[in-house]
């Protein structure tokens, strides 16, 4: 319980984006007055807070030895920002481009979706179980798809559902 703590304080308290955030947001309710002087107990305490937060380990110690799925994640999520943008820019010169657009697009969402999902993985009781099931899934259903929507060629679209039922099976061992 305590490593799902600390994931969860990553996602939501020390990584950058969220320092980002936090620092921003403060700065412009001081800025804009919402902040005043009594509640710079609160902001106190808030600083606190993040400092207790900053003292934990960091995802890829608590991933431990199966921290590759964290690398993982990271080419995953990268790879998805690169193909939405490709697809956002350029989808195939195929009949009907709507269709290729929707195809392109559900196949990024599930991309995005399980690229972050992979940074939870070495929480699972059986991460090795759990994480091959999502990456196979993930490059069978997310790959045919981008590559029927890029190319319009639909002879692998068969193959879809497989990578569909590795992603359901991923899930489903978090269960167990």
């Amino acid at each position: 319980m305590s490593s799902l703590n600390d994931a969860l304080g990553y996602l939501v308290f020390r990584n950058p984006v969220s320092q980002a955030v936090i620092n921003s947001t403060y700065s412009l309710a001081k800025t804009t007055g919402i902040v005043s002087k009594q509640s710079n107990a609160v902001a106190k305490t808030t600083a606190d807070t993040a400092k207790m937060v900053s003292n934990a380990l960091p995802l890829w110690r608590l991933a431990g030895k199966n921290y590759n799925f964290i690398r993982l994640a990271g080419i995953s999520g990268a790879s998805a920002v690169i193909l939405g943008a490709i697809g956002s820019h350029r989808t195939a010169a195929v009949q009907d481009k709507g269709e290729s657009k929707a195809i392109f697009d559900t196949a990024n969402r599930f991309h995005f979706f399980h690229s972050i999902a992979l940074m939870a993985v070495p929480l699972a009781r059986r991460p090795l179980l759990t994480g091959s099931l999502m990456v196979t899934g993930t490059m069978l259903f997310s790959g045919i798809l981008y590559y029927r929507a890029l190319s319009g060629d639909k002879a692998l679209s068969r193959l879809a559902p497989m990578g569909g039922f590795c992603l359901i099976v991923a899930w489903l061992t978090l269960l167990f």
